[in-house]
């Protein structure tokens, strides 16, 4: 494929334009600009990768450049980081890194080194915007569009580890495996000799990897802020001064909420931060009030409604509007240009002072509210009064039903799908796939509600182990158990979580709103053979397959 006449390409997300890739500018608002400046970053990344492995072999400790390889990996994640100067930071740190490991390793071992690992950078952001659009989403040296395609779905895989790693690491949590294999996995990207079959050995190992890096992501929420307990959260505001908490970092929401105890603000969650009202350390905050909004997509009606002041943490960003822009901030992570950035020392006065200045509410409104905080603790704690439901009959079947949402059409099929659910089964839900349907009333089957909102898309362990716990307690598989998987996906987390079920031998998973353009028509067909996945079609005729046991 030739992109010469194209100024980018991009098609790591759902999003991508008419479904096969963004060729001008992004639909996430990426420019070309950054989209250059990012291809050449994971350039770097590789070749720095490549002699990490080489410096290992000659017992040179590496670990310095691990924060700097996930940092820069998740930065690239969809909706997380637009600023060219950050990325062209992040290019010169993984370039510099370079050039001290080759100073540290054997002569003998810098010869015959790939590009990527030589190349020179230029001196201007400008230069580099250029360097970078060779370095595309497609590598023009390797013939084989399968391999390509894996390729590319292991990036878009370790982009999601990352994204997760980052969060367990500002909580002190950290397993140096992980970082080993993001290594691995960059340095195999610049090889040519490995099968098919190779690939899909890697892309497994990948989802055994994210596994283990989704456990320390839950040991570091559980072991900070306490197991998420069944929370009643109001939806409607209550009067007075209000800040807006977005993205996913919870650290964030407990420095704001350190820094705003005395200041007579109402703490309101929005999209993914939805789950922090269910950890008892978080909700021990009395002015963490209720949540605003929905999913991440309808942020520019929203954030425009809000009449506070607005934190955005990690991704889910969109281009701020002129309503609003002077009144968001970001930290970490993400970032939007001419939007003041928090960095790392989290003073969030900025935002607090902001926050005093604007008319906040004028009216209370706390007539609806969701529950949250079943996570699998709080599941388990019922897990014998489930059981004893299913083996009398009374549920006949649980479908997690989650994922990412986004603005494409076709996603109303989530809410239709959970609506038209038979009222003898129950509905597990995740990340912000949710918010389609999280405040529908399903009523409970004898006390158990009929619709369990488990957390975050950073939460996705602990469905997983509620199914590995449920398939233990009727001694038998989980592709045995009365449970099916609907999920949709949007970007790189919900790769890696799908890499992750499928690593764990997972099968008939239904996909949607569309499939990867990243898969091949191969690629797609082994997946089916392998593992079963199925595209959605409407959600009458999937659940009538996935309740005939078709």
């Amino acid at each position: 494929m030739d992109f010469k006449d194209h100024s980018m390409f991009c098609y790591q997300c759902e999003q991508a334009a008419k479904g096969t890739g963004c060729y001008y500018l992004g639909v996430c608002g990426k420019s070309a600009n950054v989209s250059a400046l990012q291809d050449l970053l994971i350039y770097a990344l590789k070749g720095l990768s490549h002699l990490a492995l080489i410096a290992k072999k000659n017992g040179v400790d590496v670990s310095n450049i691990e924060l700097l390889v996930f940092e820069a990996l998740f930065a690239t994640v969809t909706n997380v980081d637009f600023s060219e100067e950050k990325i062209s930071f992040l290019v010169k740190q993984g370039c510099k890194a370079q050039d001290e490991i080759k100073t540290k390793i054997q002569a003998a071992d810098l010869n015959a080194l790939p590009d990527a690992a030589t190349f020179i950078l230029s001196s201007t952001k400008e230069s580099m915007i250029k360097q970078g659009s060779v370095y595309g989403a497609i590598d023009k040296a390797e013939s084989n569009p399968d391999v390509q395609s894996l390729k590319n779905t292991l990036l878009y895989g370790i982009k999601g580890i990352a994204a997760y790693a980052d969060h367990a690491l500002i909580l002190g949590q950290e397993d140096p495996a992980i970082y080993t294999f993001l290594i691995k996995a960059l340095a195999s990207m610049l090889r040519y000799d490995l099968s098919v079959d190779e690939w899909l050995s890697l892309l497994m190992e990948c989802g055994t990897v994210n596994l283990r890096t989704m456990e320390i992501l839950d040991k570091a929420h559980t072991s900070h802020y306490g197991n998420p307990t069944p929370t009643t959260v109001p939806l409607g505001p209550r009067k007075g001064k209000a800040i807006l908490i977005s993205g996913h970092d919870l650290y964030d929401l407990e420095l704001l909420l350190k820094q705003t105890a005395d200041k007579d603000i109402a703490i309101y969650t929005h999209g993914e931060m939805l789950p922090a009202h269910g950890y008892p350390e978080l909700k021990k905050y009395k002015h963490l009030y209720g949540h605003y909004g929905t999913a991440w997509q309808n942020q520019h009606k929203e954030f425009a409604d809000f009449p506070g002041a607005i934190l955005m943490t990690t991704n889910c960003i969109q281009e701020p509007q002129n309503s609003y822009k002077d009144r968001i901030f970001t930290t970490g992570l993400v970032e939007w240009p001419d939007v003041m950035h928090i960095g790392g020392s989290k003073n969030f006065s900025p935002v607090i002072n902001k926050a005093m200045e604007l008319p906040g509410f004028s009216d209370n409104d706390n007539k609806n509210s969701v529950m949250v905080g079943f996570a699998h603790h709080a599941v388990m704690n019922v897990a014998d009064k489930v059981i004893d439901l299913v083996k009398q009959g009374k549920i006949r079947r649980f479908f997690l039903v989650g994922g990412c949402d986004g603005a494409k059409p076709g996603r109303n099929y989530y809410t239709e799908f959970v609506e038209k659910v038979p009222k003898d089964c129950i509905v597990l839900t995740l990340a912000c796939g949710k918010f389609r349907f999280f405040d529908k009333q399903l009523g409970d089957i004898e006390g158990i509600p009929r619709l369990l909102d488990i957390g975050q898309c950073n939460d996705a362990h602990s469905a997983i182990q509620i199914a590995l716990a449920l398939a233990k307690a009727f001694n038998c598989g989980v592709n045995e158990l009365p449970l099916s998987f609907v999920l949709s996906w949007y970007e790189q987390k919900a790769v890696v979580i799908l890499l992750t079920l499928l690593s764990l031998g997972i099968k008939n998973i239904w996909l949607g709103p569309s499939l990867p353009a990243f898969f091949t028509p191969n690629v797609l067909n082994v997946l089916i053979e392998k593992f079963n996945i199925k595209a959605i079609i409407t959600p009458e005729a999937d659940l009538a397959a996935i309740l005939s046991g078709k």
